[in-house]
């Protein structure tokens, strides 16, 4: 008896094992004690919640991945933007049947530049500008993320001695790194990029009188692409952490935005 409750119990392991072993990159703490195991963007701000709440989680590729790991039931729930969730979850949405719970945190999205660009400047003056002339809402609403906004004070642009502002000029194009994100950046039926934050985007390179070209990018790579040029600046529903503002050269918050968590509804 003793022999086959042994062998009954190495069994076990070497399946709990093998589990362990598959799937999406993972925490160390992933399949234990039957816990609830949620679905997150790799180097997100939805990763970070999970980290710092101690949660059992699949780190993949987008929020659009997490969404499918549910939808699939690879994980039990995902951590999302909240804007996203608004987009992509419930009645006549991508996944009718989910919906989200738990809000884990409240931020602030904002955008990107390299480190003491003055480009940063000019586009907080874009944001003053479109928020007074009602233009900004009028966007936001096409998107639904009017009550979102964040209210954009009165400012001038401030022009620095190495201008980013007259690079972008001089190459004739503002390159704006991407990815897939609805409803902030996606494509529409003609594979043109939309979204709130791309069109607020194409704003400010009209003001520049350049040429706005999207360019999808790795998540964890934006700071490296930023400073090697291969972008110009950071426009996807970017979380202002204390990373992003060390590492970058930041706007004004112009919307707000939370982590909530999404389950099935079935």
């Amino acid at each position: 008896m003793k022999k086959k409750v042994a062998l009954i119990m190495t069994l076990a392991l070497t399946m709990g094992l093998a589990v362990t072993g598959c799937g999406s990159k993972s925490n160390d703490a992933q399949q234990t004690g039957g816990k609830t195991v949620y679905a997150v963007e790799a180097g997100s701000a939805g990763e970070a919640a999970a980290q710092e709440k101690g949660f059992n989680y699949n780190s993949v590729a987008s929020q659009a991945d997490a969404l499918m790991e549910v939808a699939s039931g690879t994980s039990d729930a995902a951590i999302i933007d909240l804007l996203m969730a608004g987009a992509m979850i419930g009645e006549g949405t991508s996944y009718p049947d989910m919906k989200y719970t738990d809000k884990l945190t409240t931020e602030e999205y904002g955008v990107g530049c390299r480190k003491g660009s003055d480009l940063a400047s000019y586009i907080n003056a874009v944001f003053a500008e479109s928020y007074a002339d009602g233009s900004m809402k009028e966007i936001a609403t096409k998107y639904g993320v009017q009550e979102s906004l964040v209210e954009q004070a009165s400012t001038e642009y401030t022009a620095s001695a190495d201008s980013d502002v007259e690079y972008i000029k001089g190459k004739g194009t503002l390159v704006i790194g991407i990815t897939d994100f609805a409803p902030m950046d996606y494509k529409d039926g003609s594979d043109e990029w939309i979204g709130f934050d791309a069109d607020m985007a194409r704003k400010v390179a009209e003001k520049l009188g350049v040429e706005a070209k999207f360019v999808e990018i790795d998540w964890d790579n934006k700071i490296m692409e930023l400073n090697s040029k291969n972008i110009d600046v950071v426009w996807n529903g970017m979380t202002l952490t204390d990373e992003v503002k060390g590492s970058m050269e930041c706007t004004n918050a112009y919307c707000n935005n939370a982590q909530v968590v999404v389950v099935s509804s079935k």
